[in-house]
Order: structure tokens, then sequence, then C-alpha cells
């Protein structure tokens, strides 16, 4: 479970979240709606430590994430919102190995957990290919490879969708529903909506840093006015509120 205790933070002065609190339980997949600037990266940079609260606590799994920040990054999975932004090697494999190198697993494990995460996103047998040769779709599931040899319990991912075109998002999905299938807890950050809300179990709305709506799909349609985030209409198209 990850856990936000009326969790407060600024930059430069500016308030980002004003005393939050939200929980989400292992197994959900929860989609974190809200236009640009309502404060959702900032939220899921708590989640492993990559940004600290001010006031409040933020807890995965019981224990407050500064505590035990290697335990908070291998239990939380992040995917940025450009995934280069996240590689740190020339090749798939290598880069997907980093983070089990950094825990110190030996390599017998190491490589287990490269195969599995290659495979969970369909890119098995493809661990030597550079990443700059890759379309923008194969990067994105190469970051999701990276989280998930992390064997986390939640894979966190901030607006994974921007910058592809259709054929790569429809891969991306896909990766994701059978990961949530699996058991994986998703949360996804995104203010487009269309075809998430199948997937969701729960929608959570954010504006101005704080969360505005927490309910099931069905019911956070209508509570979606308003909040800049474009969303399926009642026929299966979209429009922008």
């Amino acid at each position: 479970m990850i856990e936000f205790r009326a969790v407060s933070h600024a930059f430069d002065g500016v308030p980002v979240l004003s005393e939050l609190s939200l929980s989400i339980d292992d197994g959900e997949f929860v989609v974190l709606a809200g236009a640009n600037g309502s404060g959702k990266t900032t939220l899921l940079r708590h989640c492993n430590g990559l940004v600290t609260p001010e006031e409040g606590t933020v807890l995965v799994d019981g224990t407050p994430v500064e505590a035990d920040l290697i335990g908070a990054r291998s239990s939380v999975g992040m995917v940025f919102q450009h995934p280069r932004d996240q590689f740190v090697a020339a090749t798939i494999g290598e880069d997907v190995a980093f983070g089990p190198e950094n825990l110190g697993l030996d390599r017998a494990e190491i490589d287990r957990r490269v195969e599995g995460s290659l495979e969970a996103v369909n890119l098995a047998g493809r661990g030597d290919d550079r990443i700059d040769h890759l379309s923008g779709g194969e990067q994105a599931r190469v970051a999701i490879a990276g989280a998930l040899a992390m064997d986390p319990s939640h894979l966190v991912l901030d607006e994974p969708f921007t910058g592809l075109d259709e054929p790569a998002r429809r891969s991306v999905l896909s990766r994701l529903e059978s990961l949530a299938a699996d058991g994986t807890g998703v949360v996804l950050a995104t203010h487009d909506l269309r075809d998430v809300l199948g997937l969701a179990d729960r929608v959570i709305a954010m504006a101005d840093g704080r969360v505005v709506l927490d309910e099931p799909p069905a019911q956070a349609l209508e509570g979606l006015a308003d909040l800049a985030v474009r969303v399926p209409d009642r026929e299966g198209a979209t429009r922008t509120e």
C-alpha cells in the first residue's frame, strides 16, 4: 500500500501539494487525472523519495519512504513522462539490469529479472539492441521493463503516452493491462483518459495540489467537468472539458 498523510510541498514558495491524504491499495489500477500543473508529477515523485514532503508523511507498505529508500524504490517502480530521461545505458539489457545490479543481487537473479521484464513488455531477445535506435513506443516499454526489474508491487507512470503515436499507445496500454491482470498495482497519471478508464478500478482527480475527486470510473466522468482533462463521451468518442 502507498499512503499519503497530510502531505504538503512547495517549489520556490509556490504550493504544489496541500495537506493531501490518500491511500492506494496493492493490486489497484488507479488513473490519476488532472491538468498539467495540478500536482500529479510531484505526488508521484514522493512515492519513492525523488521528492520529500515538507509536511506530512508518505509510507510504502507501512514504512516512511525516507526511512527505507531502497525498499520504497524496490516496491514502487517509476516510469517518467519522457523515458529517455531515465535511461542510464546504451543497450536495452544493460539499462534494465541497472536497478537490480544496484540492489546487489547475484548475476543469475539479475539475468532472470531482465529476461522476465523484457518478456513482459514483448521485447524478449532484444537485450543487445541500442536504445537510441528504438521508436518512442519501444523506449516506453524499455522504461517499463526497467521498473519491473525491481520486482515492484506498484508501477507508477507519469503521462506515459506523451509523444506516442496510436500504435505505440496501444502497445503500452496492452502491456499495462497484462501487468494489472497479473496483480501489479498501477498508478497512471494523465490528462487524457482515452482508453484507460476501461482498465481502471478507481479514478482520482487533482486540482491545485488537492484531491478533488475519488470515484469508480463509471461515477467519475461527470465529476471531471472543468478539470481540463480529455474524457470519453457516452458514445465512446472523446471530448476535452
